[in-house]
């Protein structure tokens, strides 16, 4: 009788055990075909905003009087991220920001920047945020053309293709 009750328990034993390993697996480990979407993704917005930036500055900006192309950025920034679609933000890579908000704030930043001066050209990870997976990557922004020198003087003396800063993102991963 006893060894029929064993036989009994078995498939409850191993339905037990699946149930017990999916409910202990890493909810938050988002699948990796997802993670390389939002990268995907990541790219196609940082192609987007730094065609955008070059574009203003090449046809827009004519002096130092004018809106810095910078300034336009952030807007954009400020709207995609009302709007629930994503964020993202400028970060200084030269230890002078333009402006103080600007500096890394911590320390995913701080090592993307050390990075991405180093030549990476995608720093990124996966983080949790409000219990769902995000994806934050920062790509570098370096000096393309000498108008950038019309609203940032003290970038004057960087190799042009050299990071003065970079795009921080965060973006879901779905």
């Amino acid at each position: 009788m006893s060894r029929r009750l064993a036989w009994a328990l078995v498939p409850v034993v191993l339905v037990g055990s699946i149930v017990a390993q999916l409910r202990s697996a890493d909810s938050s480990t988002p699948d990796p075909a997802a993670v390389e979407r939002a990268r995907k993704q990541v790219r196609m917005l940082d192609d987007l905003y730094k065609t955008a930036v070059v574009l203003i500055t090449e046809h827009y900006v004519q002096d130092e009087q004018a809106v810095a192309a910078g300034t336009a950025a952030r807007l954009l920034f400020k709207s995609m991220k009302d709007k629930g679609w994503h964020e993202a933000r400028l970060i200084d890579a030269t230890g002078e920001p333009y402006e103080e908000k600007n500096a890394p704030a911590d320390e995913f930043e701080k090592s993307a920047i050390t990075q991405l001066k180093a030549g990476q050209t995608f720093v990124d990870t996966v983080i949790e945020k409000d219990g769902k997976p995000y994806l934050r990557a920062a790509t570098p922004v370096p000096v393309v053309s000498d108008k950038c020198i019309l609203c940032h003087a003290h970038y004057k003396n960087v190799e042009k293709g050299q990071p003065i800063g970079a795009i921080g993102y965060i973006v879901p991963i779905e």
